[in-house]
């Protein structure tokens, strides 16, 4: 297994590749923008993205789904409650972001499922309170948490479908119950370091406290 991290697009976003070398298969995870950039970086790795995954449906995380797909035909994959938004972006977002409107999901998740590529299983944990349908993707000790939580900070709630409530009773309950050293893979590059672990931020994010 490899995980490749890669800031894309305007707010700086990461997007994520993960790859199983033994089968060649891999999924791209909030592919912001930057689409020749995640497939050069899926060519080099030599492996075929099967899955383009969405952590939620906000208009910086899912800017390259459109090309992605077009040059992979990999599938999208977003948490059902916010498959509607994935879909319904306003024109005026989708230009300030310099991103394309994404095609519609192919296949919806619940908190529970798995998503699996090759011989990776990931997790979803559905962590709502960013938006309806946030999720996080757990694999082999590295939670994948988009905007739930950054390093030493917590996303955003005051958008429409948003509530600092649900989301905190989400991170108390979902992910403050995870082993320590499970590594935190962010959303954005917005911490003084690009990763993080559950236990670091049980100490030191003041939004845990």
């Amino acid at each position: 297994m490899f995980i490749e991290q890669m800031q894309v697009g305007q707010m700086a976003v990461f997007a994520y590749l993960v790859g199983d070398e033994e089968s060649g298969e891999g999924i791209v995870i909030d592919p912001a923008a930057n689409a020749d950039e995640i497939l050069a970086a899926a060519e080099k790795s030599k492996v075929t993205i099967k899955y383009i995954v969405n952590t939620h449906g906000h208009v910086d995380h899912i800017g390259a789904n459109a090309d992605i797909q077009k040059k992979t035909g990999a599938q999208i994959i977003i948490h059902e409650d916010d498959a509607d938004m994935l879909v319904n972006t306003p024109k005026a977002m989708l230009m300030m972001f310099g991103g394309k409107a994404s095609p519609p999901a192919d296949r919806t998740v619940r908190d529970g499922d798995l998503i699996e590529v090759g011989g990776l299983k990931l997790k979803v944990i559905h962590t709502p309170g960013h938006s309806p349908g946030s999720m996080v993707l757990l694999l082999d000790g590295y939670a994948f948490t988009g905007d739930t939580l950054f390093v030493e900070a917590v996303g955003r709630t005051d958008l429409p479908g948003g509530s600092g409530e649900v989301m905190f009773d989400s991170i108390q309950k979902k992910l403050c119950t995870l082993p320590d050293e499970t590594v935190v893979l962010p959303g954005h590059n917005y911490g003084s370091m690009p990763t993080s672990t559950i236990g670091h931020e049980k100490q030191y994010n003041p939004f845990l406290r």
